[in-house]
């Protein structure tokens, strides 16, 4: 990917937000890396090398910026329309595909050959896979070493990193200095189960309003507990059972999150997690680009210009949601999740500060027709439920992104009781599919009925085929134009609003 140097020059001149992330600047006269809105003094442009990703800097021999810190900087979805492919093997990177497999494995579970793989990401990216992954652990252990008190022997854990020695290494190789030189701050008591707190950036604006609202109505009691201005829930992972809260930091283009769980390695898998589930890679100025050439989307669009997808924590659980909510109401559909979570879902023990969590979602092999009985399950669905549980078990893979959209649907379907909306549902959600679309979905041909009269699935197909690769957001927005209009404009009725729109 290429940049025009004068148009990048000028955004580094003005220290200019809207570029942040966008590219990185590399000075070669410092051998130094840096973000557009570093506040210090601008190179000359003649020493400057613009790059699309920190993985390309950092593989070119470029080190991180001690100013305006690389690892804060919003990490965008803009260019990924550009390659789905190197879209979803980021997706597999982040979640930790080459911390114990190669690249050959990696090209296996996207059905591609590894030289193509590689070829795309110097295409897209700039850099090596492998160099993608490195970078994703040094940036984040660089994030905790200045926004955590965590030993240096936590936070090489925590980021990936195979052995402290290993993390020293790469830290002394890239930075010049021991990691333990880069805190600035008196680390404080630890207890034996910590919890970290973090900020995860986005690309503004973010209509938190309309995520926490989507995600209120859908809470699991016992799972989860949701309000106005905080998410929280509990997560399990392995054998070890643990805690999230999200806040909104709006002041700082971020969400603040705070983790409590027993196993710091899995703090790299979590975080990913969080970012995926709340959205927050995504880049609403190339979403709206595409999306407002509609007229009717171009008026949703100024209306939430922040709009996002709600992900969610977990494949399966998203597709046990699925499965339960057809032909039946949101709500409902949340009560008989409820009751599941109750009756097979672990036991939290995490302590009277987490008052509403107690139970984890539960695993798929605690998925038994016996277990099932008496909660109010369509004897049917439950079957489905039964058999999803299974295949998921089998295949720990399952819900990971995989060739592209059409192969995704179609792997999605041959799953019992699963069909083109559930299948749709679960790509949107649980897998990130950006360009997945429910063209079934009676509040999406609501909103775009004329004079009371629905659109054919296939007319509906062909006018959003010119909204790929952002036809998931399409749909939030068309759901939440089935509103209900409210004359008072306080916050408060704004969020009933909202919360009544995303009940679809």
């Amino acid at each position: 990917m290429k940049f025009d140097p004068a148009v990048c020059y000028r955004a580094v001149l003005a220290r200019d937000a809207r570029h942040d992330g966008r590219f990185f600047t590399c000075v070669k006269t410092t051998g130094i890396y840096c973000r557009p809105i570093c506040p210090a003094r601008p190179p000359k442009l003649k020493n400057c090398v613009f790059v699309p990703t920190a993985a390309a800097a950092q593989e070119a021999g470029y080190r991180p910026c001690l100013r305006c810190r690389p690892e804060s900087s919003p990490d965008l979805d803009a260019w990924r329309g550009t390659s789905a492919t190197v879209s979803r093997a980021l997706k597999l990177i982040e979640s930790g595909a080459l911390d114990e497999n190669d690249v050959d494995d990696l090209a296996d579970r996207l059905q591609i050959g590894q030289r193509h793989l590689r070829r795309l990401f110097r295409q897209h990216i700039g850099a090596a896979p492998v160099t993608v992954a490195q970078t994703r652990r040094v940036l984040l252990a660089k994030q905790l070493i200045h926004q955590t008190d965590l030993s240096m022997i936590d936070i090489a854990m925590a980021s990936g990193f195979g052995s402290v020695r290993r993390f020293n290494e790469t830290f002394g190789q890239l930075y010049g200095r021991p990691p333990s030189e880069l805190r600035r701050r008196a680390t404080s008591d630890r207890s034996s189960w910590p919890q970290v707190q973090l900020l995860l950036p986005y690309r503004p604006p973010y209509d938190w309003e309309a995520m926490i609202c989507f995600l209120q109505v859908r809470a699991i009691t016992g799972v989860e507990v949701v309000t106005s201005d905080r998410y929280s829930r509990v997560i399990e992972l392995g054998d070890a059972v643990g805690t999230i809260h999200v806040t909104h930091a709006p002041e700082q283009s971020a969400l603040r999150v705070a983790v409590r769980f027993p196993q710091l390695s899995a703090l790299s898998t979590i975080i990913t997690r969080i970012r995926r589930m709340f959205d927050l890679s995504a880049e609403p100025g190339a979403i709206a680009e595409v999306l407002s050439a509609d007229p009717i989307l171009a008026a949703l669009l100024k209306a939430r210009p922040g709009l996002r997808v709600p992900g969610g924590w977990d494949g399966f659980e998203i597709a046990v949601r699925a499965v339960l909510g057809q032909q039946i109401t949101v709500k409902g559909a949340t009560g008989l999740a409820g009751r599941i979570a109750a009756a097979i879902g672990t036991t939290t023990g995490v302590g009277a500060d987490e008052s509403g969590l107690t139970h984890a979602f539960p695993r798929p092999e605690r998925f038994k027709l016996s277990a099932l009985n008496g909660l109010g399950i369509v004897p049917a669905r439950g079957a489905a439920l039964v058999d999803i549980a299974g295949a998921t078990a089998g295949d720990p893979h399952l819900f990971d992104p995989r060739k592209d959209l059409e192969d995704a649907i179609a792997h999605l379907r041959e799953l019992p009781g699963v069909g083109e909306w559930t299948a749709q549902y679960i790509a949107m959600r649980a897998m990130g599919e950006s360009d997945a679309f429910l063209a079934g979905d009676v509040a999406v041909q609501r909103a775009l009925a004329v004079r009371g009269n629905r659109m054919t699935t296939a007319k509906l197909l062909a006018r959003a085929d010119r909204w790929s690769p952002w036809r998931a957001y399409a749909v939030v927005h068309l759901w939440m134009s089935n509103s209900r209009p409210v004359k008072a404009s306080s916050e408060k009725s704004r969020s009933m609003e909202t919360c009544d729109a995303l009940t679809a």
